[in-house]
């Protein structure tokens, strides 16, 4: 493709992996369990019982992994620490042999001229805190519970103490929507939980920790601090009153929860709206937490991938007491004649020039500059007779996304920098090793890695940036 869209100087390109999702040596150098150790573990939570054990031996591999980036020509690479790497059960000493493994990564990365960046937490919470030895209950811990949070921002402490001085940019939480309502309600992610109540104080206490790891990585003297949050582009599926009000409840748990406590100080004033008596006299919510929440990022890193058509729904559990908080009377519809990726998910790259902009509307000066710290597409990826892989629908996908971007910059978003997710094919949660979101291939049962045409293409596009 020619018309590639034109970045300014200074603009950072960059690719995404996370922790969990590639490293494997699950049980190496002293790491703990996760949850997500133990949910793909129990039978039935994950497509074909698949494992994060191997993934991609990235923990073993990483020159080779540094070197394909270094290839592609990237600024700078986002890569997510293992918390139980570094505290096995998420408190007390660090474990030494955790630390020395991300230092030797972002040693690699700065000698081959990579900027890295650091994401604190992408979902995979030490075991032990999930289920606490007093908690009295198979599931009473985890995010549920606000000591959660304050251990969180210990081990922030701990990790920029010893890395702080190479790597400039820091993420404290990756999607905590995720965490917070596919975890804990939906029952989709690890720890697998379906609550109402708890998933909200899970939504709480995530934000809690972010504002602790903030404090801490300020103290740190760390260049640059943020979070990562999936923002969803939610349309109504009519026209109608009943789904436009489904819309703003839809805003309300995927945007509204995250971005009006963390850029306006506020609680969304649709809350009780959304959640009526799930929110109502809960006690999670402490006196300073707004000003701990609020404070000022350097950046805010938006993870994007479609859009989502909304209808109204009623409740579809009958005890208030049970509802999930993703079952607020309102459904997915349909999004018509469009493409869709392997995920299912429409391609409809306006829709991201549309998130950004509304952001921008909506926060104005106190929506800091952004990174996209995720974007990309799993497709229907096969392996061609001369061993390589043409995913032109990849390709697509990235051309309309990057220019949907440009559009957004050029209509007053301050963006800074762009991470293709992802660099490998990895596990993908509890879809397992079906689904393919890499720019390079990696064939499980060898770990070859085989850059895509994607790869080629991504390097092109930053190649032709530079000269």
């Amino acid at each position: 493709m020619s018309d590639l869209p034109v970045f300014p100087e200074g603009f950072v390109f960059g690719a995404a992996t996370a922790s969990y999702q590639i490293e494997g040596a699950a049980t190496e150098d002293g790491r703990g369990p996760s949850i997500w150790d133990t949910y793909s573990h129990t039978p039935g939570r994950t497509d074909g019982g698949d494992t994060g054990d191997v993934a991609c031996d990235h923990y073993h591999r990483y020159p080779e992994d540094v070197a394909l980036l270094r290839d592609l020509g990237v600024d700078s690479y986002r890569f997510s620490i293992a918390w139980s790497r570094i505290q096995p059960t998420g408190k007390g000493p660090a474990n030494q042999k955790g630390l020395d493994f991300y230092s030797r990564l972002v040693d690699e990365l700065l000698e081959a001229g990579i900027e890295p960046a650091a994401t604190l937490y992408h979902w995979d919470l030490p075991q032990a805190l999930e289920t606490p030895s007093n908690s009295g209950s198979a599931a009473g811990g985890g995010w549920r519970v606000r000591e959660t949070a304050e251990r969180f921002g210990e081990y922030a402490g701990i990790v920029a103490e010893h890395l702080a001085d190479r790597v400039p940019r820091w993420i404290t939480l990756n999607e905590p929507w995720c965490s917070a309502f596919l975890g804990y309600s939906v029952g989709r992610h690890a720890p697998g939980a379906q609550e109402g109540r708890g998933a909200l104080a899970a939504a709480h206490h995530l934000l809690v920790g972010h504002g602790l790891a903030m404090k801490e990585l300020r103290a740190a003297g760390v260049r640059e601090a943020g979070i990562t949050l999936n923002l969803d582009r939610n349309v109504p599926a009519t026209d109608s009153a009943a789904d436009r009000a489904a819309v703003l409840r839809a805003d309300t748990q995927h945007n509204l929860v995250w971005t009006e406590p963390i850029l306006a100080g506020r609680y969304p004033a649709s809350d009780e709206e959304t959640w009526g008596e799930l929110i109502t006299g809960q006690d999670f919510r402490r006196e300073g937490d707004l000003e701990l929440i609020g404070q000022p990022l350097d950046f805010l890193g938006i993870n994007y991938y479609r859009p989502i058509v909304v209808a109204d729904a009623p409740y579809r559990e009958a005890d208030p007491a049970r509802r999930v908080a993703t079952d607020n009377r309102y459904a997915e519809g349909s999004y018509p004649d469009v493409r869709r990726t392997a995920m299912g998910w429409p391609v409809v790259p306006e829709s991201f020039t549309d998130l950004l902009t509304d952001l921008k509307a909506t926060y104005g000066d106190a929506l800091p500059p952004v990174h996209i710290t995720e974007n990309g597409s799993a497709e229907h990826d096969e392996v061609a007779e001369d061993g390589a892989v043409h995913d032109a629908d990849r390709v697509t996908y990235l051309h309309g996304h990057l220019t949907a971007l440009r559009a957004a910059m050029d209509k007053g978003v301050d963006v800074r920098g762009y991470y293709v997710w992802s660099l490998l094919d990895n596990f993908e949660w509890a879809l397992g090793y079906a689904k393919r979101f890499g720019i390079v291939r990696v064939d499980y049962d060898t770990q070859q890695r085989t850059p895509k045409d994607s790869y080629r293409w991504y390097q092109g596009l930053i190649a032709a940036h530079r000269g």
